[in-house]
Parts: structure tokens; C-alpha cells; sequence
């Protein structure tokens, strides 16, 4: 068995297909899009090469690919709030072969060490966080929400055999949109409501600079003081708004304004997943032509809670669900198109975010784990604290 570093065009493509030929007859896997993968490992594409780098390797036995994993290092997060240098790894395939995964996760660790890391999170994305991060533990009967990882569930023996453990967990809430809301929750709208200092309104697409920039805001001030999350760039975030714009619903994104300043957001998506799944990871012209038809036959049940954030200052206001109940407003009452809702990457150490998904509603339908794995064997570990 060896492993090699992904150079060639074969070794892209092997790097890409093999979990089309691992999860063959798969139900619920919907195939990610090539070019979703691929813009990971471009610079050109990726922005997080300006703070880091990354590798990628295939694992081959007997001829044949049964691996593959990517390390990487973000000089951005890998020393933030963490007790020792991390770098990370993910993209990790392989076949039920605990060899495989070990010589895997082993050849990352080597990559590391030389680049001076001291630990490994894992499965994790060289970039944003809502993407491609976090191995599923349980919901395998409900297919992947859009760049979200899938995987089998020996999976997580292969991790924990090697010795990685569990850092944190990630979790998805579903809930049918039309259900009512926690009475709590609609008695803090009540109150928000009578202070005339805050203000909601949905995205307009005429205006996507200026919510990009209002997006940022708030977003450095609610998440960058977390573990491994760095403040985000006006670029970055004129990027993310850009790559959205093709699949942006402009009803379903809400931003909250104290004073006309931004003071949280409340991003939803359509989930296109559920048109992804029919182009088999090609976006190319009959891919285009599938997406488009999709879209217009609005074939898609599905909204994504992408993110929602608040600014520390006005946490503990209401303010949360003032803006979950002007959002209702619309997707209960006015515009009735998405009967399904999930709300992902919740993060197990966020106590507040928690409390107010509970109070939107739904059930935990899917689990995640970021696991981390210290190379020094007799370090103590230490979970994410919880928040």
C-alpha cells in the first residue's frame, strides 16, 4: 500500500471519484459538485491560501484508490484559543480498512509536525466553517444539506481507533416551517417589537454590497471571538455574498438594525442540494440546463438555516426572536414556498444558540463530531469549552 500526493490530472480525478464508486447505491449521499471540491484546492479560487496551505494525498493498494484525505494549515486559527498550534485535515475517504486510515491520518500528521503544528482537527474544511466540516454520526437516512459532509458510519470507528476524540459537536435541527413557535419566544418578539430603535427588513439583491458589509459586521462581532473562527474580511465577505447570489432568495434573509447600525442577521438559503442531487456533480451545460429547469419548476421544499448571528451588546434583548418572528412573518404567511426547515451547524458548545433553536422548534435530525488528535500522547485533552 502506498500513498500519493495529488499532482496530475489522475490523480484529481481518482481524488474525486472515489467516493462515487464508495458510496454507489447509496441512497440518501448526494454527489458534491466537482467544482466545489476543486475550488477548495485552488488559490485562486480559495482565499485561505493567502493565510495557509494545504496538500492532498490518495491512498492506493494493490493499484487500486481506496483512500484519501487533505491536511492544512490556517496561520489565521491554527494558534487561536487553542492550547498548542493546530493545523487540520479532511476530505477523508476510505474503504472499512483501519490500515488505510491509519497510514492516512499518519502521513497528515508527519505533514504537520514539519510545518510545526502540534495537534489535528478533524474532519475539518481549508476555509469557512459552514462547509465541509464535522463527521455525521447519526441522520444517515436523511440526505447531506449542500457542502455538508456525508459519510459511513464505520467512519467514526476509524477515527477514534486511530485516536482522535471528540472536540465538539454539530448539530442539525429540522422542523416543518408552518408548525407554531414557543410562546417564549413570540413574547420577546412582542417586547423587541415596542422599542422603535430596532428595525427589520429582508435582503434586497440591488443592494448585496451593502448587506455583505452589514453580514461582516455583525458576524465578526457574534462569531470571531469563538475558538478557531478568524474575523472576516471585507473581501471574504464581498466573496461569500457573490458566490450566493445565483441561489439567494432575497425573503429569506433577514437583518436586524439597532439605530440603523446592523445588529444580527438571520441567513437562510433554498437548499440546493435538492437540485444538485439530479446533475450528478457536473455543472456543466446539461448540469445548467437541469439546475435552471429545477429552479424555475421550484422543485425544492427545502430552506437552510445558514447562519444566525447577534451582536454581544444586544444578546439577551429579544432580539433573537424578534428577528426569527419578523422571518416567520414571511415564510408562514406571505410566502408559503418552503414547508421543510433545517437549521445546521449548531454548535454544542454555543449554549444560547441552542436555548433559541429550541425555541424556533424542530428536532435534532443529524449529528456531527469535529474531533481533534494531540500528537503528544500524554498532553491532557480539553473539549471545546462551552459557551
Amino acid at each position: 500500500m502506498e500513498v500519493v500526493e495529488v499532482k496530475s490530472n489522475q490523480d484529481v480525478r481518482e481524488f474525486i471519484h472515489l467516493p462515487v464508486r464508495l458510496y454507489k447505491g447509496e441512497g440518501q449521499w448526494i454527489r458534491p459538485l466537482n467544482k466545489d471540491i476543486e475550488g477548495v484546492f485552488d488559490p485562486l479560487k480559495n482565499k485561505t491560501f493567502k493565510y495557509g496551505e494545504c496538500i492532498r494525498w490518495i491512498a492506493k493498494k494493490n493499484g487500486e484508490t481506496v483512500g484519501r484525505i487533505a491536511a492544512f494549515v490556517n496561520s489565521k486559527t491554527a494558534n487561536k484559543d487553542n492550547a498548542q498550534p493546530t493545523g487540520g485535515v479532511g476530505f477523508f475517504e476510505s474503504i472499512d480498512d483501519q490500515e488505510v486510515a491509519n497510514l492516512l491520518f499518519d502521513t497528515c500528521k508527519t505533514w504537520l509536525q514539519d510545518k510545526g503544528m502540534e495537534a489535528m482537527d478533524g474532519p475539518i474544511n481549508f476555509g469557512d466553517r459552514d462547509k465541509w466540516w464535522g463527521l455525521l454520526i447519526d441522520g444517515f437516512d436523511i440526505q447531506p444539506n449542500y457542502q455538508c459532509n456525508y459519510n459511513f458510519p464505520y467512519y467514526q470507528n476509524l477515527l477514534e481507533q486511530y485516536g482522535f476524540q471528540l472536540y465538539f459537536k454539530q448539530f442539525t435541527f429540522i422542523r416543518n416551517t408552518f408548525d407554531p413557535f414557543d410562546p417564549r419566544i413570540m413574547k420577546k418578539s412582542e417586547i423587541l417589537n415596542e422599542d422603535p430603535d430596532y428595525s427589520f427588513e429582508h435582503m434586497r439583491l440591488k443592494n448585496l454590497k451593502k448587506y455583505a458589509n452589514d453580514f461582516r459586521l455583525v458576524y465578526n462581532k457574534a462569531w470571531a471571538n469563538h475558538d478557531g473562527v478568524a474575523e472576516m474580511t471585507e473581501e471574504q465577505a464581498d466573496s461569500i455574498m457573490k458566490q450566493m447570489k445565483p441561489i439567494i432568495d432575497e425573503k429569506i434573509i433577514w437583518f436586524a438594525y439597532y439605530k440603523g447600525d446592523p445588529v444580527a442577521f438571520y441567513i437562510n438559503l433554498p437548499e440546493v442540494n435538492q437540485i444538485f442531487k439530479h446533475v450528478n456533480g457536473k455543472l456543466d451545460l446539461i448540469g445548467k440546463l437541469k439546475f435552471v429547469w429545477h429552479k424555475w419548476r421550484k422543485t425544492n421544499k427545502k430552506m437552510l438555516g445558514l447562519v444566525f448571528g447577534v451582536a454581544p451588546e444586544h444578546q439577551g434583548k429579544g432580539l433573537d426572536g424578534a428577528l426569527v418572528m419578523a422571518t416567520a412573518q414571511m415564510v408562514q404567511k406571505d410566502y408559503r414556498r418552503y414547508p421543510i426547515l433545517e437549521m445546521n451547524w449548531i454548535g454544542d458548545f454555543n449554549r444560547k444558540m441552542i436555548i433559541v433553536v429550541k425555541q424556533v422548534g424542530g428536532e435534532i435530525g443529524k449529528t456531527h463530531h469535529t474531533y481533534r488528535y494531540l500528537f503528544d500522547r500524554d498532553k491532557p485533552f480539553e473539549r471545546m469549552p462551552i459557551k
